[in-house]
């Protein structure tokens, strides 16, 4: 018995020292984020965008799942638009008091409104129109997920809020599988992200200058 309780309690502390590391890269990257110009903010958007809409991945999918980037974020606009443009039904966020998402369809930059959400410090804009469900995102063909970092094994650091763990779980659940594609900075690309047990890698990382593939 005290051996299962040691091995417990070294767990327990490799998870507190996973978040620890988590929490500090946070602060690093989003700190570097500041520092971008509204001129850096265009060139990479549309940079991103470009290479985002080469892959075969996106070229195949009748679905996608994306976000609205807010503030310093890597831009979607500009890739939400030209995948509407192609036909493609896009499914947008929609935050849930509990953290989870629902979904709706974006029709255009005049469907998406401003949600405050966390007592009003956060400000998102999600999708006017009918909500689907949080199960919708099972019906995509690639998911484009946020983050802030992502290693060598495809393993992505987010915000630390839980919704997109959530969502790759309600995917493996469905025995859905997607494309998981996280759109980054160039910089954002790093040597290790600290792990945690519940932790998906994702399929590749998109970034301005290019394209790389995990698995």
């Amino acid at each position: 018995m005290s051996t299962l309780k040691g091995n417990g309690a070294g767990c327990d502390l490799r998870r507190t020292g996973a978040r620890a590391e988590k929490r500090a890269l946070r602060h690093e990257i989003l700190a570097a984020r500041n520092t971008l110009t509204a001129g850096d903010l265009r060139e990479t958007q549309a940079a991103l965008a470009a290479q985002a809409l080469a892959l075969p991945e996106l070229a195949r999918a009748h679905t996608v799942a994306a976000y609205v980037s807010v503030g310093a974020e890597p831009g979607t606009p500009a890739l939400l638009d030209a995948l509407r443009a192609r036909g493609v039904r896009v499914l947008l966020p929609a935050l849930l008091p509990d953290n989870d998402l629902d979904w709706g369809v974006y029709e255009g930059p005049g469907s998406l409104a401003p949600v405050r959400h966390g007592g009003g410090r956060m400000e998102l804009l999600e999708p006017v129109g009918e909500r689907l469900g949080a199960d919708a995102v099972t019906a995509a063909g690639a998911v484009l997920l946020p983050g802030l970092a992502v290693d060598g094994r495809g393993l992505r650091l987010g915000r630390g809020g839980g919704s997109y763990d959530r969502v790759l779980a309600r995917l493996e659940r469905a025995a859905a599988h997607p494309a998981l594609v996280v759109l980054l900075y160039d910089a954002e690309v790093v040597p290790r992200v600290p792990a945690e047990p519940h932790d998906r890698p994702v399929d590749a990382v998109v970034t301005p200058s290019g394209v790389r593939r995990f698995r």
